[in-house]
């Protein structure tokens, strides 16, 4: 039984499947540092991330496997789910030892659970692109924090360039406690050590633009005006909006008294 224990991002992952390689001894087991509990039967093997061992992995994969799939594995990753790092060792390895195109064989249920894992961040991707609402600080940046399913802020950021390109702006995600902020030119991902409390406050009035008050209220009111009570739907409104997502949004706010 052999534990493998990574420092959580891709590049150290692909170096576990590189070193699983090297000793030829399959992982039982894959984790995350942080979180893995020690052994008391079989092998722990520490792995650092290497760049160079996981680009060569990331080489391999990609004579074998379209863009597509290269893609749904590193939203695998995104996924966060108990095994997942498991998932996609084992859908390498099946990769690797075959030369056939692996990625209509459903007959291999990692293929299938790799496909549906993809496709749960790439639906969490379009809502938060959705549902993201700024904020404009007294200083004159752009914020907003969020909280998603999966770790999909490096899927996002993206859009927000090209949305935003003329705004600075960050985004802050209070699950995994770490953000992206842009500065007009490049965008730098960020770490922030918050307290539970200061990750649920909302900012000091202090901190906010003067005229924020007003665009929510206007916001507010624009919503009010388009909203046709007749065709009101509360069943599919709630399939297309999830009431976890509401507190992204200015018009599902208390109304000021």
């Amino acid at each position: 039984m052999h534990l493998y224990t990574y420092d959580g991002t891709f590049e150290g992952l692909l170096t576990v499947v590189f070193e699983a390689y090297e000793r030829k001894a399959w992982p039982t087991s894959i984790e995350q540092e942080h979180l893995a509990q020690p052994s008391m039967f079989g092998e722990t093997i520490a792995v650092p991330a290497d760049e160079e061992k996981a680009q060569r992995v990331w080489q391999g994969l990609q004579k074998r496997l379209s863009v597509g799939a290269l893609q749904e594995l590193y939203h695998t990753y995104l996924w966060e789910q108990p095994g997942s790092e498991q998932l996609i060792f084992g859908y390498i390895r099946l990769a690797f030892s075959t030369a056939d195109n692996i990625e209509g064989n459903y007959a291999a249920p990692c293929v299938l659970q790799v496909q549906q894992a993809a496709r749960q961040v790439h639906r969490e991707k379009h809502r938060m692109e959705a549902f993201v609402r700024f904020q404009k600080a007294a200083d004159g940046l752009f914020y907003a924090t969020i909280s998603p399913d999966f770790n999909v802020l490096p899927l996002i950021v993206g859009h927000f360039e090209r949305r935003y390109a003329d705004q600075r702006w960050a985004i802050y995600d209070t699950r995994r406690r770490y953000g992206a902020y842009y500065d007009l030119q490049t965008t730098s991902l960020v770490s922030l050590e918050l307290t539970p409390q200061q990750r649920r406050a909302a900012p000091p009035q202090a901190a906010m633009d003067a005229e924020e008050d007003k665009y929510q209220q206007l916001w507010q009111v624009y919503f009010d005006h388009v909203n046709i009570p007749e065709r009101k739907n509360p069943k599919l409104h709630l399939r297309h909006l999830p009431k976890r997502y509401w507190k992204y949004l200015s018009e599902k706010q208390p109304r000021p008294a």
